[in-house]
């Protein structure tokens, strides 16, 4: 097959590189053509998108599906099993970075709703400048930042700070220092 796509093109660093490439295997619908550790500089020839969707196209009409071409470094089995191990390291990382992802996102949101409710308390409550009033927010702010805190739990610094800004703005509105509201919040949900 390789000998039919030099046919079909032109340039000595395209030559080049099907000259030297070796096909490794084919698996999953996937051909792997390998490239010698010292001539890694020419897989940049093979994956060009024309290039690559000609060896696809010729070698799919051979095999009688259609096929993906994968270069590699290296021309063994062995240098395809590498290749897969790191392949599946870099998915797992993604996969994992994805999941803190979701998570922070699901955190900043349930911390921003808690923040947005204790605005609107505040904004509903008849006489502020009572003390009384004030401190029925402060018992209402305290359970609602703790039922927050026991759906998220403890986390990473982001989490931390957005805990601490809920815990703040309840602090401004019924004028408390935030520190006890810190402990109230946390013997609420027994981390004190």
């Amino acid at each position: 097959m390789l000998p039919e796509v030099r046919q079909s093109v032109t340039g000595v660093g395209v030559w080049a590189a099907l000259n030297t490439c070796r096909p490794v295997t084919v698996e999953d619908g996937t051909l792997v053509l390998g490239l010698p550790h010292e001539e890694t500089e020419l897989a940049g020839h093979l994956r060009m998108p024309h290039l690559s969707r000609l060896i696809e196209s010729k070698f799919g009409a051979a095999w009688g599906s259609p096929i993906k071409l994968r270069v590699i470094d290296g021309v063994t089995l062995q240098d395809w099993d590498n290749v897969k191990r790191r392949d599946a390291e870099a998915r797992r990382l993604q996969e994992r970075a994805l999941e803190k992802s979701r998570a922070e996102a699901a955190s900043r949101a349930t911390w921003e709703n808690v923040y947005e409710q204790l605005g609107r308390k505040y904004a509903q409550m008849a006489n502020r400048s009572l003390p009384q009033n004030r401190a029925r927010l402060l018992v209402e702010g305290v359970q609602l930042i703790a039922e927050a805190r026991r759906s998220i739990g403890a986390g990473d610094e982001l989490n931390e700070r957005n805990f601490a800004r809920c815990m703040e703005r309840l602090a401004q509105h019924t004028d408390t220092p935030s520190a006890l509201i810190a402990v109230e919040v946390l013997k609420a949900v027994g981390e004190l």
